[in-house]
């Protein structure tokens, strides 16, 4: 499967008169079809990289592809259509005074003809289950349909790329897991890649792979799993998973596997040691 996007030693610093880089040397890849979930600490470089990626801030060294072009002045443009990005605070990004008009807008700055225009943006709302929807305020919705209608405006565009920048962050638990379950279809019906950047662990475990931030650099990439076997969550901005907090004070009592389980995976084990 093709690289979708690729960084080689990028390096980015917001002041250039000091020495602290917030994006050290970093080097990854993301193929096509991917879902990468990158978390850290808060300031430890994950918006910023992908706020370059995008090619809202110019890096200061290294390069950057995407789709096999690499991202310059000349290029941003191009590559800037490729991408979408579903941002913490649905409202900062609503301009229309219905649900329609909002995933109507992008098209209309893109020029395209009304009748597709149209087709393009029935299709969007109702791919993300807010066609009955279509003529509210979207003011007037929920946090999770906020941030459906924000997805349904980026999906009429039809990137290649959508990146979830704490994206679940203000929704609630049932919030979260509808929108997860949205983003999973549309992934698997358009082959989209993801970029997630987050602290929720639901959606981390969607993923394919994860990337962890430290200080501006790529401390590491891992599966979800491994990522949840780890001993030092904390010390990168995560909380164990509830399984594993189970798995921890139960291990005393009853022969469990050292490594991460699933809930489902925790409850066979523990039937078995019955």
């Amino acid at each position: 499967m093709k690289q979708m996007i690729e960084l080689k030693n990028v390096s980015f610093r917001y002041d250039k008169t000091v020495e602290e880089y917030q994006i050290d040397t970093v080097s990854f890849h993301v193929k096509q079809g991917e879902w990468l979930s990158i978390v850290g600490h808060n300031g430890s470089g994950k918006s910023t990289v992908v706020r370059l990626i995008d090619g809202l801030l110019e890096a200061e060294s290294g390069e950057i592809y995407v789709d096999g072009k690499q991202l310059t002045r000349e290029t941003i443009w191009e590559i800037r259509s490729k991408i979408g990005i579903v941002f913490q605070n649905p409202d900062n990004q609503f301009v229309g005074a219905t649900v329609e008009d909002d995933v109507a807008f992008g098209l209309e700055n893109q020029g395209i003809p009304r009748e597709e225009m149209l087709q393009r943006v029935e299709k969007a709302i109702e791919q993300v289950g807010m066609l009955e929807f279509k003529d509210r305020e979207p003011s007037r919705l929920s946090g999770g349909q906020k941030q459906r209608v924000a997805i349904a405006g980026i999906i009429a565009l039809r990137p290649t790329i959508i990146i979830l920048d704490e994206a679940t962050s203000m929704l609630d638990p049932e919030g979260r897991e509808d929108l997860m379950a949205v983003m999973r279809k549309l992934q698997k019906k358009f082959q989209l890649t993801i970029i997630s950047i987050t602290h929720d662990l639901t959606e981390i475990a969607l993923s394919d792979r994860t990337l962890v931030f430290q200080k501006g650099k790529l401390e590491s990439s891992m599966t979800p799993r491994e990522l949840f076997s780890r001993n030092d969550l904390n010390g990168i901005g995560l909380d164990k998973p509830f399984s594993k907090q189970v798995q921890e004070s139960l291990s005393s009592h009853f022969p469990l596997k050292q490594d991460y389980l699933t809930e489902s995976e925790l409850l066979d084990q523990l039937w078995e040691s019955l």
